[in-house]
């Protein structure tokens, strides 16, 4: 991992802001219920991810979305926004589908589709968490609601090792009330594991969920999506 000098991350951050720009999508209406959560969802594409793995990744993503547990934790706060990108090198962050309502089970299957169906932006480049946490920053201020609570969700199998640390980014960009959670990809190795607890996650009731495999990463995003779903937002609604 290594650090930019302050006029090398001003300019780096400058150039994030830029290439985020050219995804941003057009706000829907606002629902008029009140929106318990904003939900960004970041996909790890980097060069330590195979195509396999990257396949695992996104139907398991799908599944995970469209699971019927999940569906019903969407209905039971009154629907989320979300979005979801993935992300690997410096300027490499790919789109998968842009800020949606979600707020039924026709809603869910329509996101699990949209993902199953896309395909991998990028190939052979590094991991540049800081870099997936300030374009994720970027893109929560464009949720079309100021929703009750933010999330950005980072899934991952590695540490950064390409541009700034994620401390810079929680440094230039706004985080104000956004809870950062993580998803690792881990086998008996904790250094991944270790790596998000003390420099990724961060904010309001933050956690990590862990996956043991690729196999496993459907289970562990579902219990993943429904924590963050349900989340202090439920409570206040019994």
């Amino acid at each position: 991992m290594h650090t930019f000098a302050s006029a090398g991350l001003s300019r780096a951050i400058s150039h994030l802001r830029a290439f985020a720009f050219c995804f941003a999508v057009a706000a829907a209406p606002v629902p008029a219920a009140a929106c318990s959560l904003s939900l960004v969802l970041a996909m790890d594409a980097s060069s330590s991810v195979d195509h396999l793995e990257h396949d695992l990744q996104l139907n398991g993503l799908a599944n995970a979305l469209s699971d019927p547990e999940v569906v019903q934790a969407i209905e039971a706060v009154g629907g989320i926004w979300i979005m979801s990108f993935e992300w690997s090198g410096q300027r490499q962050h790919f789109l998968q589908f842009g800020w949606r309502y979600l707020e039924n089970e026709a809603d869910a299957v329509e996101a699990a589709d949209e993902l199953r169906s896309s395909h991998r932006g990028f190939i052979g480049f590094p991991t540049a968490i800081g870099y997936a946490l300030g374009y994720a920053a970027v893109q929560m201020g464009r949720a079309p609601a100021n929703c009750a609570r933010k999330v950005i969700d980072v899934a991952g199998d590695g540490i950064n090792n390409d541009g700034f640390p994620p401390s810079s980014a929680y440094k230039a960009f706004d985080f104000e009330g956004v809870t950062v959670n993580g998803l690792v990809i881990a086998d008996q190795d904790t250094t991944t594991i270790d790596y998000y607890r003390e420099h990724v996650i961060s904010g309001p009731g933050a956690f990590i969920e862990v996956a043991a495999d690729y196999e496993d990463y459907a289970r562990a995003m579902k219990r993943k999506l429904i924590r963050e779903i349900i989340g202090n937002g439920y409570a206040s609604r019994n």
